[in-house]
Parts: C-alpha cells; structure tokens; sequence
C-alpha cells in the first residue's frame, strides 16, 4: 500500500503539483495510522490474493477492459469473481476484468458520454476528479489523452475498487487518494476539474465551488455535475429531511441559481450543456450492486417524483471557467 502513494509523491515532485508535497504526505499518514475503515483488512486481503496477468488488451477509449478471458484460467477467473464480489457494492462503472464483466449500479459511461462532446480536448492535460468513487472515470480521463489522472475520495471502499481495477492496469499516471475536498490545499494547478455528483452533498455549496476554483490553473476549465430542479435563478430545493432516501442532500439548485453560484465566485463563460432525467435503466440493481437502486427511491405510481414527493432526480452538467 506504501507505494501507492510513493510512486505518487514521485510523480508530483518535479510537476506543477509540487508544493501538494507540503502537506499530504502527513494526511495520508495520519489515514494509514488513524482513518481507515473497518472493512479495511479484509478489502487489503482481496487486494493481495488478485491473480496474477500479462495484461496485453487495454481499452480505455470507449469503454474500461483491461485483458483478454484467455489470459485468465477458468480457476482464476472463478477466483477473480470471488474476491471482486467480497468488494460489494459496485456502483460506478461498469468494468471488464478478462472477460469478467463488473456491472455496477450506475451505467457511469453514459454520463462520460453526455459530457464528453462539450468539454475541451483533455490531450495532455492535468486533470483532478474530486468525487471519483472507484474511478471509472479516471479511466475514460486517462483514455480521453489525460496526462495526469487525480481523483479524491474519502471512501476506503472505493479506493480497494480502484486499487483492485489498476491492479491488471498499473498505469503510474493515473492515482486515487484517500481524500476529501476540504483536505485540498489551493493547488491552482489543474488544467481541468471534474467533480460529479457531489455538490448537492455539502453543507455549503459557495464554498465547495470557491474550492473547486482554487485547484485550477487560470483558465482551467471545470465539469460541474449535479442534480437540479426545474426553476429560476431564485429557486433552490433544500430537503426537510431526505431526498430520494439520501439523508445528506442539502441544495439542490436549479441551472440558473447554480450559474449564478458559479459567477459569484469567480467563474466565467457558465454554460448548461446538458439536462438529463436519471432513468431506471441508468441506476438500477445488479448482481454486484443488490441493495436498494433508483426504482426503490421513486414513487411507485408517479416516477417523475421521489418517494418523498419532490421532483425525481434531474441532473445538469455545467462547463465553467476559471
């Protein structure tokens, strides 16, 4: 596990990411002391029990597959199954391991593809995913011609999923980190930020924005994806206890209050380029995602709304400038 993070600092060092080395290094120590979850021995044990495989066939452009069925024997195969399954749930994806195919909750590649067409050319760039879950989109960053692929998540889950995924792909420039978005120092680095599926998930959105502004370098571009309602620049939904089940969902804005957000801290050239009804086909239950999905969060006789009764899940993707 050390290395994951050695090979990391190595990489940042001599990188505009640099000064990062002021302080992560003690808060990744503190999580490998302190902050590891309960799971974490058992999720470490899959990860150093994974078959080994010359990994030849790597498909990172249109979809995430990384090695061929015949690479595997049947009996490691099995094995594979096994020990990814000790690792439920899986809900952003989905992966191919030698013909092994992850099927998560969310069919994650359909977002990829609504936002790709209106993003700036990603060759080269610097890219950080605040938000990434196991990283699945980190894969299709890096596919998309990313140089350096960040992502951050606080889930030691995810983290294992991702480990476990890079483990028949150990690309040195693609990394997730044990993190969240208030442990970021002001990077003003990234050449482009993702950060998808998490506003509506914090306390006070402005400064979440304002955090996600102080990662990019001037000019960089950000990928804002979130749930919105319908409405004008003065309407913001905030639940009275859940919203689609979820406990913490605190604003949900509409795209003409979040552009105004976006505008008050600093971001130019706010455009809306998609809006999009998350359907029960997108967000559902599988054989590595068994508890409850999107259908048990809508009303069973309307599903344009959740079973609380408020609008049902409504996403918008925002492209932005630093």
């Amino acid at each position: 596990m050390n290395n994951w993070f050695t090979d990391f600092y190595a990489a940042i060092a001599k990188s505009p990411l640099s000064h990062w080395l002021e302080t992560l290094p003690a808060q990744l120590s503190h999580w490998q002391r302190e902050a590891q979850h309960g799971d974490w021995p058992k999720w470490e044990k899959v990860l150093k029990n994974l078959p080994e495989s010359k990994t030849k066939h790597i498909n990172i452009q249109d979809k995430v597959e990384f090695g061929e069925a015949s690479e595997l024997s049947e009996g490691h195969t099995k094995q594979l199954e096994h020990l990814l399954k000790r690792m439920m749930p899986w809900r952003k994806g989905p992966f191919t391991i030698h013909g092994l195919h992850i099927d998560t909750e969310w069919r994650s590649d359909w977002k990829w593809d609504r936002l790709l067409p209106h993003i700036s050319d990603l060759t080269n760039r610097t890219v950080l995913d605040i938000g990434c879950g196991s990283g699945y989109h980190l894969w299709r960053m890096r596919g998309a011609g990313a140089e350096f692929v960040v992502g951050i998540d606080p889930s030691d889950l995810f983290l294992s999923q991702f480990q476990a995924i890079k483990h028949f792909n150990p690309d040195p420039n693609v990394h997730l980190l044990p993190l969240g978005v208030e442990q970021l120092p002001q990077l003003k680095a990234f050449d482009t930020v993702f950060s998808m599926g998490v506003l509506y998930h914090r306390r006070s959105p402005i400064d979440f924005l304002a955090q996600l502004k102080a990662q990019l370098r001037p000019g960089g571009e950000l990928v804002l994806e979130t749930l919105v309602v319908e409405g004008d620049v003065n309407t913001v939904l905030m639940p009275t206890d859940r919203y689609a089940k979820m406990r913490n969902v605190w604003y949900i804005p509409s795209t003409a209050a979040l552009t105004l957000w976006l505008e008050r801290v600093g971001f130019k050239n706010v455009r809306v380029v998609d809006n999009d009804q998350t359907s029960l086909e997108e967000q559902r239950k599988t054989d590595w995602m068994t508890t409850e999905s999107l259908a048990d969060f809508l009303d069973p006789n309307d599903v344009n709304k959740t079973i609380e009764g408020y609008p049902a899940p409504l996403r918008a993707i925002l492209i932005a400038e630093a």
